[in-house]
């Protein structure tokens, strides 16, 4: 319905029957409100709709001074719109502005009402040409105000759902990045230094280049594990093995792995250890992960000849462990994202420290995935950070029974044992065999497991323990020990077997054990662990001979 025009009244004498139907359809069966006032604005019509709507009949309004009838037009200053139509202009009152011309409401299921949302135009009423008296036009808009605000509701949560794609898009752009520099990083020196020792194989400097081998490599086992750990975190599939755990000596290990670097930077490491501890429920693993991570990012960003304080409390039903450094610090914008993944205060080519922004997620996960809590408060950049974990204490003693962990590393010989190794892949196979070997064993190696069953199948080698890569083609690892299990011959179906693979997650090491082998040894390769579990599978194979 357009701007309206002044109304003309028909002029009952002129015979325009149309115009008195007309005006008659509109005042009894519109579905729209209709009502006229005189030019002292007292009410002259009022139809049917109005009548419904207001609970007021004709009888009632007309011949009511508009104003006496609905004060409330005169209290939020709408009696303006209608002396103006007595002026002659015509005015319109939309929804938009949020205002309703009288109280109308809506029957919503006949149980309740609720104030209807209003479209109201009102006009000079002209007789011959002289203004009359007032006519008004009132719609009903609330289903288009409702459809209007479902709108912007749905523009307004399409504008949020873009921006956090834009922003999830530019955090993966940026960790992308990070990640191939992290990735070749490492990998460059590790390739440089192996390129070096291998045209100079009488280069001075072969201790130091293969410590940054190994550095680095170690490097790149780390930033793979976080990825993993953070894989797991997402689907659910992160484990812990919960004991009771003694925080304090969780803390002390963690502390012990990352003393070298602070002793290489001069930085001052002071504990603070409440002398009686209640022990936690936990995984000790995971959560010197957790403290590992908290005091490597202190070391990272402390500079040289700083601090660290490491405190160990018991605060009412919790055990809280703090590290507080004198480092860069954190800016205050940035602090409510540092537990965010991927989330770096300094993503740029030119940032000082590397890493994937994962260290701290996986802390918060784990901690929380304990039923504690983290925390971190900094004043301000160059002025230090503190982190603090809590974590329910428990009435269960913490299991101390073993003082000291028994060195995997310790001199192992494996004089004597036969090994027979299945590895498609040149390369790790080599250096299986380069390993063993020096280690004492007589090993035979082979690229299939078609030739490890070829092998298994005479009598000139018979192995004491089968060690056999996974991920091979046509037949991989779980095939191969699978025909060896269901051999009918026990010197073959009993053979201990050990299944080496990158696939390194609990499900895989399940899945191993459950195929028919007795160690899983993930890669890259922890030689003396290696060692020492051949031997004592080889060990148990023997006293399982002695005894038939």
């Amino acid at each position: 319905m357009g701007t309206p025009e002044p109304v003309t009244t028909p002029d009952p004498g002129s015979g325009d029957l149309q115009h008195a139907a007309f005006l008659r359809w509109f005042q009894e069966l519109a579905d729209r409100g209709l009502f006229t006032t005189d030019a002292e604005l007292v009410v002259r019509t009022w139809n049917r709709w109005l009548e419904a709507q207001t609970g007021i009949s004709a009888e009632q309004a007309v011949g009511q001074l508009l104003f006496d009838l609905f004060p409330s037009l005169v209290d939020r200053g709408l009696d303006r719109y209608f002396r103006d139509a007595l002026a002659g202009e015509v005015k319109v009152l939309s929804e938009r502005f949020h205002k309703y011309l009288i109280p109308l409401s809506r029957n919503f299921h006949a149980v309740g009402f609720t104030e209807m949302a209003q479209s109201a135009r009102i006009a000079p009423l002209l007789v011959d040409g002289v203004v009359v008296g007032t006519v008004t036009v009132i719609e009903d808009v609330t289903e288009r105000v409702v459809s209007e605000r479902e709108l912007r509701s749905q523009i307004a949560a399409s504008e949020h759902a873009r921006a956090v794609a834009e922003e999830a898009s530019r955090l993966k752009d940026e960790f992308l990045a990070t990640l191939s520099h992290e990735i070749r990083t490492p990998l460059n020196a590790v390739l440089g230094w192996a390129r070096i020792l291998r045209t100079q194989p009488n280069v001075k400097s072969r201790a130091h280049a293969l410590e940054v081998i190994e550095r680095n490599a170690a490097s790149q086992l780390r930033l793979v594990e976080d990825l993993l750990d953070m894989a797991r975190v997402i689907s659910g599939k992160l484990r812990l093995d919960v004991k009771s755990v003694h925080l304090g000596e969780v803390a002390q290990g963690a502390i012990d792995v990352v003393r070298p670097a602070a002793d290489a930077k001069q930085i001052i490491i002071d504990t603070a250890f409440d002398d009686t501890l209640p022990a936690v429920s936990g995984d000790a693993e995971r959560l010197q992960q957790v403290v590992w991570n908290l005091m490597s990012n202190a070391v990272k960003f402390t500079e040289r000849d700083g601090h660290i304080t490491v405190h160990v409390r018991h605060i009412g039903d919790s055990v809280a462990l703090s590290v507080r450094d004198t480092g860069q610090g954190i800016a205050r914008d940035f602090l409510p994202y540092v537990f965010d993944r991927f989330r770096q205060a300094d993503a740029s080519a030119s940032r000082r420290h590397g890493g994937l922004g994962l260290g701290l997620a996986l802390v918060r996960q784990i901690v929380e995935l304990h039923g504690g809590t983290v925390s971190v408060d900094s004043a301000g950049m160059n002025k230090g950070t503190t982190f603090e974990i809590r974590l329910p204490a428990t009435t269960v003693q913490a299991d101390r029974t073993s003082e000291k962990t028994p060195d995997r590393r310790e001199a192992v010989t494996l004089k004597g044992v036969s090994i027979l190794i299945v590895d498609d892949n040149d390369d790790g196979r080599e250096m299986l065999m380069a390993s063993l070997t020096d280690y004492g064993a007589r090993v035979v190696a082979v690229d299939s497991a078609a030739k490890a069953l070829e092998v298994l199948s005479n009598d000139h080698f018979m192995p004491n323990v089968l060690i056999a890569d996974v991920g091979m083609p046509e037949i991989d690892g779980y095939g191969l020990i699978r025909q060896i299990r269901a051999s009918l011959a026990p010197r073959v179906s009993q053979i201990p077997a050990i299944a080496v693979t990158a696939y390194a997650n609990p499900e895989d090491r399940i899945r191993a054990l459950v195929a028919g082998f007795q160690v899983h040894v993930a890669k890259p390769i922890d030689a003396p662990l290696l060692a020492a579990s051949i031997r004592t599978l080889a060990s148990r194979r023997r006293a399982a001979s002695v005894r038939k």
